[in-house]
């Protein structure tokens, strides 16, 4: 359902969207890594958001 709502937004604003998506990844893998590392508070909270966020695009909610 989020698809044909996606591609009714602007073109500068579906732009910024494709460009998080694809960023989502290398960063949650990263923010994975550094929370096993050197686990703090802010970083499993971070790490949390991430993963929502990534399920998000992955089913095609946002």
């Amino acid at each position: 359902m989020a698809r044909h709502y996606r591609y009714r937004l602007p073109l500068w604003l579906r732009h910024c969207i494709f460009v998080i998506e694809s960023c989502t990844l290398p960063i949650l893998i990263f923010q994975l890594l550094r929370t096993l590392f050197f686990p703090t508070t802010f970083d499993v909270f971070l790490l949390g958001l991430l993963v929502g966020l990534f399920i998000a695009f992955y089913l095609e909610w946002i």
